[in-house]
């Protein structure tokens, strides 16, 4: 048992080095390093929240250094996170005029994972994928 605490501890603490490295020094400017990871997961799932949904879609973004992943528009939902600084919540679009039916089925949208080098987990929770997809920009859309 001991070795195996052992080697976990060992272990985590290699990944977390490697973190550490690829975001730079810590107080470092951010927006100038190539290295800074951004990338992220990104989920559409049936349900009241990420814990309960079930996952119908699922793709990958990664922004650096060039835009891809299984995104099907990786350079615009990467453009949606760098004018929001990599805050998903600032890409919905509050203006949208589309006309919903009030039916409660509810969609959850999740991201999770890093932008430039900083942690990221957002989940949102629309009354149905109408109303979901009145609100979503191109990051959310796939």
């Amino acid at each position: 048992m001991r070795r195996s605490v052992t080697k976990i501890t060992c272990i985590a603490g290699v990944a977390a080095g490697a973190v550490a490295l690829t975001a730079g020094p810590a107080g470092a400017g951010t927006h100038d390093s190539l290295y800074s990871p951004s990338a992220m997961v990104l989920t559409v799932g049936q349900g009241e929240s990420a814990a309960t949904a079930t996952v119908e879609r699922a793709v990958t973004l990664h922004c650096r250094p060039t835009a891809g992943g299984t995104h099907p528009d990786a350079e615009a939902a990467c453009a949606d996170l760098e004018r929001a600084d990599g805050r998903p919540a600032l890409t919905l679009n509050d203006d949208s005029d589309r006309v919903c039916p009030q039916i409660y089925a509810p969609v959850t949208l999740t991201a999770d994972g890093v932008w430039e080098g900083r942690r990221v987990s957002y989940e949102r929770t629309f009354a149905n994928s109408c109303v979901a997809q009145s609100r979503v920009t191109n990051l959310l859309d796939f």
